[in-house]
Parts: structure tokens; sequence; C-alpha cells
């Protein structure tokens, strides 16, 4: 859907002769660097090219109206500043009063309400993080409606603080850290704990990265989330009876496997060896991608999947059939699973020209051992939130 026509819809809506301001958020992957975020390591995330675009106008009034294309049932969702508070009937719209919500409570100045359609083409849960997208468009929105000059990382950290705080969720900065602070064809290697980061160039050159969602409903994922994260617990636990450590992401391979004797369950050991190797590799990846050494870095892409299948065990049958199958195919580089687990999607990193003929062969190996099909995305890397100015 292009601009013009998301500006005539906003004009129709809301009833509008002026031209609205474009926002945009886009949403992002996880390179490597998976279940590393709550086990004070590092992750490797980028923003693509899919997104949520918001156009809005500010009001006269104290109101703010909001209204979606992807959920236009509900039509137009009608607040006021003097309430903002969750309401569970309001449904996606809870994302964006979250957001004014904090703004407000950090002190700056909203004097007045404003008129905002949101459109998303992220696919719908696919696990490329659409929450976060709508948090940050509305935070780039709200920033450059009110003139607000906030600190970007300080936006991202409202952004968290509305899915942990006002939506309910417990979930960590990196979806809200990559969207807001996203470079086009650059990834980031980010300390979840310390909030420090650097980016790395991801010159793809003759490859694409595929996003390929396994259209599976992910009922597990929360529960088993859960789960792994008290397994890593109980195993820092086990290890700091000896160990001066924080968390598991202070380790090297090394002094882990001199220390798993430390942890009394073997299933906690498996986890936290992931923990501690998945974030080894994810530091390498930086390495490898700076020395433009494509070939080290889809290595290491098989190699965090062959972990979150074996050690930490969140992988599951579709997941596993659309890697494995990636593997088998001339002109993929890497492929893992991204994201929870359980569902969701893969990744993987494909030749340019081989592309359809790897989309082939997991589509039908796919169909002959899960029973309904996958769906496919070419996602480019791109800028972090932001607004869309006209080009003259």
């Amino acid at each position: 859907m292009d601009i013009s026509t998301l500006k005539k819809d906003f004009q129709q809506t809301f009833q509008h002769s002026e031209e609205p301001r474009v926002f945009f958020a886009p949403g992002r992957i996880n390179l490597i660097g998976e279940h590393t975020d709550y086990n004070g390591g590092h992750v490797f995330p980028a923003a693509i090219s899919f997104g949520t675009y918001a156009l809005a106008l500010p009001r006269k009034d104290n109101f703010i109206h909001l209204y979606s294309k992807n959920f236009s049932e509900k039509g137009i969702v009608k607040v006021s500043l003097d309430d903002l508070s969750f309401n569970k009937a309001d449904g996606w719209a809870n994302y964006p009063k979250g957001m004014t919500t904090y703004f407000l409570d950090e002190g700056f100045d909203i004097p007045h309400g404003f008129d905002v359609l949101y459109y998303g083409n992220i696919p719908n849960g696919a696990g490329l993080s659409s929450s976060a997208s709508i948090e940050l468009v509305t935070g780039v929105l709200l920033d450059n409606l009110y003139n607000l000059s906030i600190d970007r990382i300080r936006m991202v950290q409202i952004g968290q603080k509305v899915e942990n705080k006002y939506i309910g969720v417990n979930s960590g900065i990196m979806d809200q850290f990559a969207i807001g602070m996203g470079k086009e064809n650059h990834a980031i290697l980010l300390n979840c704990d310390t909030l420090d980061y650097e980016y790395a160039p991801i010159e793809l050159n003759d490859y694409d990265i595929i996003i390929i969602n396994t259209n599976k409903r992910r009922e597990l994922a929360d529960s088993k989330y859960n789960e792994r994260r008290q397994q890593c617990e109980e195993a820092l636990q086990n290890l700091q009876a000896e160990l001066s450590i924080s968390n598991l992401g202070e380790l090297t391979p090394e002094q882990f496997d001199e220390n798993r004797h430390l942890i009394h369950s073997e299933v906690n050991q498996k986890r936290a060896k992931h923990a501690v190797y998945e974030n080894a590799r994810t530091i390498e990846a930086l390495q490898k991608l700076k020395a433009g050494d494509l070939q080290s870095f889809g290595q290491l892409v098989n190699a965090s999947h062959h972990s979150l299948r074996d050690d930490y065990e969140v992988t599951g049958k579709e997941l596993d059939t659309i890697v494995e199958t990636a593997w088998k195919q001339e002109g993929v580089l890497g492929a893992r699973m991204t994201g929870a687990g359980f569902g969701g999607c893969a990744i993987a990193i494909v030749e340019k020209e081989k592309v359809e003929s790897v989309k082939q062969a997991i589509e039908s190996d796919y169909l002959e051992k899960i029973g309904y099909e996958p769906t496919f995305y070419v996602a480019s890397i791109g800028d972090g939130a932001k607004e869309i100015k006209e080009e003259n």
C-alpha cells in the first residue's frame, strides 16, 4: 500500500483536507543471539523493511482518535488525554495509549490530542515484533508532532515500559531497541544488560535474507519461555556457589565447561550451555561480518539452530523441518529459527539466484511433513523509526 493511498484514507477517515504527517517504524529480525537477552548476553537484531505507518495531525481539543486499517472493524477508538487508562476493549489501541501515558508521566508536554491512522504490513503472529513497532511509531509521532526532542534510547525504554507495565508482557528491550535504533544495512550488537551497542555492516551482496513463517499457532511459547528462564536462573544459582558472577553472559565457553559440574541438573546444564555458547557465537558473528566473512557468519547461524534444537529444546517439528530442509539446498549460507520458538519464523541467508528454488524445496517438504504451507518474505535491512518526509 503506497503512502498517497494512506494519506487519502486518513483524509476520508477523519474528514481532513490538510495532508497528514507520515511516520514509520520497522519490524525486526534477530540474526543470532536467541534466549541470551535475559541471561545477560548479547543479541544481534536488525530493523527490516516491513513495519507500521502512522499518519497524524494534531487536534485542537483534548481527544485522541485512533484508527487502524488492520483492525478496521473496531472503527475509530476515541480516548481523552485525561483518561488513558488500560482498557481491554480498546485492543490494539492500548499500545499508542500506553506510549502517550508514559510520555506524559515523564513530563513531556502534550497540550492537545491528535488524529492518527495506523497501517502495518508486518505479517501477523510471525514474531517480527509488531507491538514494539506500534509503540515506536507512536513515539516518533509524539516526538515530532509536539517538538519534544526526546532522547532516542529514552524513547526505546518507554516502549519497553509500555510492554511490561501497561500491557503486562514480561519482555526484554531488544525489540524496541532494534526498532528505535535500526540503521540501513546494519545489524546491532546489543548487550541487553548494559545497553552498550555497536553497529555491524550487513553487506550481503549476492544474498537475500528470507523470513519463513511456520504459520503455526504459538500456544507453547509463553509457558516454555518462563520454564527456560527459571532453568537458567537455577543453573546460575548453582554456579554462584563458587563463582562470583551475576549472569550467565559473563562466562566464556571455556569457563563454563570447567564449572558445569556445579550445576546439579543435567537439563539445566544444557540450558546454561546454550546461553553461554550462544552469547559467544553472537560476539564472534560481529567480527565475522566486520571482516566480510559471510561463510563463517552462516556457519555460526547454523550452530545457533543446532543449540536451540538440542540444548535449549525450543524449536519443534515445524521450525526444524524448515531449517533442516534449507541446510540441504545449494546457495544457502545459513538458516535458523528466530524468536521465542515453538512456531513463529525461521530465517535463511540465500543466494539471490537460488531464492526461488530454495523456497520451492522448503514449501514442498513442509507441506508433506506438516500438512500446510509456510509463508515466505524477502526482507531488506532498513532504518529505525522515523518521520517520512516528502522527496522534493
